[in-house]
């Protein structure tokens, strides 16, 4: 007499289980959502005035001394690409990189190295949280942050593996280890999944893909940590079951792997390379190109900005936040933001 009842507890438990995961991960994309229709928005924050000064030479109100900064790692190749160039033509400016205290660099630790006054200003690949803004307040301190690049993440598996693209729940599903654990599942071929990702410790694009898509839900422990991109690559085209995320620029142009389209659904899937997609068997004669009208618009989903954070204030020194933003959004600083791998504004 047990047993119906016992039938309908499991189909009740199953349906629960059900409604769980899809609260999270609609929770997971409205996130995404919201954080698109947030970098759209602060579109409008980018200063435009710099467009109308042709080079780093003309760019008025710099302020003459040695300034420190921090921030991003995801920076790095900007910071290669554009402070020698600003230092060299403005020599009475020198810019100085500082690095936090017992604690790994990146966006968050610089901005509470602003906030105590230990740095002039920041390089972010984030937009400033509601929290960091309340304590700025707290202290009397009025934070800014101006948009200057567009940086994204791609999603790569092997070439020889026969995928259209992924949503965004499919790939939370994958990479914590939940749900999905074979590509048969998803429309592919019967191949085991083989999750490939950078530590936490290897810089914010995986604390970016961490919060927007994983929602700092700690990874599967399928996932296989590689220290570096290069050994990542290698590992992934040599598995027909694996994938891998890293930035756009570093993915795209790659002739080891294929990224990627990705969306909400599969019906609204966004390729982060120009179509038509080149195989590897025309690679390196042609190779892969970013599509940079999907990642400038954020239609493709996974893209956010590298801002400038710096306190607003009338003391000289601390003005040279903005005057750098200035000088990234010049012509010749976009163009040298091309140049790292990242895409400009316009």
């Amino acid at each position: 007499m047990g047993a119906p009842h016992e039938k309908s507890y499991e189909k009740l438990t199953l349906v629960a289980v059900g409604i769980a995961a899809f609260v999270s991960l609609a929770w997971s994309v409205g996130l995404v959502g919201k954080g698109i229709w947030q970098l759209s928005q602060s579109r409008i924050e980018a200063g435009s005035n710099s467009k109308n000064i042709p080079d780093f030479s003309r760019v008025p109100n710099v302020t003459t001394g040695v300034f420190n900064y921090g921030g991003s790692t995801a920076w790095a190749s900007l910071r290669l690409a554009v402070d020698s160039v600003i230092q060299s033509e403005r020599p009475e400016i020198q810019f100085r990189y500082v690095q936090p205290q017992n604690e790994p660099p990146g966006s968050s630790p610089g901005i509470r190295m602003l906030l105590k006054g230990q740095v002039d200003f920041v390089q972010s690949s984030r937009s400033l949280r509601p929290e960091e803004y309340q304590l700025a307040k707290q202290k009397g301190i009025k934070l800014k942050q101006v948009p200057v690049a567009v940086d994204s993440i791609a999603v790569a598996v092997n070439p020889k593996l026969d995928i259209r693209g992924l949503t965004l729940s499919q790939l939370q599903a994958i990479y914590t280890g939940k749900i999905i654990s074979n590509w048969q599942e998803i429309g592919g071929p019967d191949l085991p999944i083989t999750v490939y990702s950078r530590p936490a410790s290897a810089g914010e694009r995986v604390d970016f893909i961490n919060s927007k898509i994983f929602q700092n839900r700690e990874m599967g422990s399928n996932v296989k940590f590689m220290p570096t991109a290069t050994q990542a690559l290698r590992q992934l085209a040599n598995n027909p079951g694996g994938i891998y995320y890293d930035s756009t620029a570093t993915i795209v142009p790659q002739c080891t792997v294929k990224p990627l389209p990705l969306g909400k659904q599969m019906n609204d899937l966004v390729a982060p390379y120009q179509q038509p997609l080149v195989p590897a068997s025309e690679c390196p004669q042609r190779r892969n190109r970013l599509n940079v009208k999907a990642l400038r618009t954020a239609k493709y989903p996974l893209t956010h900005y590298l801002y400038v954070v710096f306190r607003q204030s009338e003391n000289g020194k601390s003005q040279i936040g903005q005057a750098y933003a200035n000088f990234l959004l010049t012509p010749q600083g976009q163009k040298l933001i091309t140049k790292a791998g990242f895409v400009p504004l316009d």
